[in-house]
């Protein structure tokens, strides 16, 4: 029997990824250098997703948007410099990949970390898998939830929108599925509870890779 999906597009941080520590690391460090307070880790679960000057203005005083610039200079200096400190896959993403591979279904990154950065992310703890195309933010291409790079991906693999799932931990990545016309799907284990993802249009919500798994392919994955 066929996979219910051909593809899936997946989000990079907080889905595939967990990156909190390096961003939140490099965050504070641009935080402190402006002197500003700094958060703590948990935190910047709610700061994450639409890029970096949104996170910058997030972990800002209110009153201090007038730093937002050098908050996010001081970001990028510390964060391309330990952007895989600690940044690793989430647990039984391996095997969930593994198996998307077994069964032929295509994979992509889309993200919108910038583009550099979130490629050297994929190349250093993905690298094993045949994801084609990673994108991060790119000039001239709106970030998500535009639709415009997601049907960019469907186009480069000749896939039907409806016949793609798109995988993401934010309501960011549930209305970017709703504006492609894909089939959204929340993952509990990343930065957003489930109400969220709820409220912006998933599909179907899983609380692990496996369960994620038997969603795209209508299998059943042993636990890893």
């Amino acid at each position: 029997m066929a996979p219910p999906f051909e593809a899936v597009i997946f989000d990079l941080d907080g889905t595939l990824a967990d990156t909190l520590d390096d961003i939140a690391d490099a965050t504070n460090a641009a935080l402190r250098a402006s002197g500003q307070p700094e958060h703590p880790r948990d935190r910047y679960k709610l700061f994450v997703g639409a890029g970096v000057e949104n996170l910058a203005r997030a972990a800002l005083p209110p009153d201090r948007m007038d730093l937002v610039a050098d908050v996010v200079r001081g970001f990028r200096e510390h964060y391309s410099a330990h952007i895989v400190d600690r940044s690793r896959p989430f647990p039984e993403i391996p095997a969930a990949l593994d198996a998307l591979v077994a069964r032929g279904i295509r994979m992509a990154v889309l993200s919108n970390k910038v583009d550099a950065l979130t490629k050297r992310i994929v190349g250093v703890c993905f690298s094993k898998w045949p994801i084609d195309p990673v994108f991060g933010e790119r000039a001239g291409v709106p970030k998500k939830p535009d639709p415009a790079a997601a049907l960019e991906i469907a186009r480069h693999w000749g896939r039907d929108p409806s016949r793609i799932a798109f995988v993401g931990d934010t309501g960011i990545d549930m209305r970017t599925s709703v504006n492609a016309g894909m089939r959204g799907i929340g993952v509990l284990w990343g930065f957003r509870p489930r109400e969220e993802l709820e409220a912006e249009g998933a599909w179907r919500i899983v609380a692990t890779p496996a369960e994620l798994v038997e969603v795209l392919t209508g299998a059943t994955v042993g636990r890893h």
